[in-house]
Parts: C-alpha cells; structure tokens; sequence
C-alpha cells in the first residue's frame, strides 16, 4: 500500500490518539494526501487504529486506536 509507511508510523507512535497535519502525512507517507486516502483508510484497522476526524479547514487527521 502506498500509505503503509504511514500506518506503520502511526502504530509505532503508540498512542490512544495521534493528530497529525497533511504535510506531515506528505512528509511521513513520502507522497501527498489526495482522495485516494479515503479508500486506503479502511486498511489502517489491520495495525489497530482507524482514520478519526479529517479536517479540510485544519489540514489535519486525527487517528484514534480501535480496541
């Protein structure tokens, strides 16, 4: 997956909430967050969080850990 990086960074950050800007998902994922995200979201449950709050207006997504 081309956002696997990504994911396995937010895993790694360990926390019950990770908030992170679109630059830095650019920076982290190596690419820029277009739409295709929200069809990638879906495999973030496999490292045990999913996609919070996306915020155009802020530029940021919060990822929240799935219990």
């Amino acid at each position: 997956s081309k956002y696997s990086i990504l994911w396995e960074y937010v895993q790694r950050y360990g926390r019950e909430s990770v908030l992170l800007t679109f630059e830095e998902i650019q920076n982290i994922a190596g690419i820029p967050m277009d739409h295709s995200f929200l069809k990638y979201k879906k495999e973030l449950l496999e490292y045990g969080y999913q996609v919070g709050k996306i915020s155009m207006k802020e530029e940021t997504v919060i990822f929240q850990r799935t219990n």
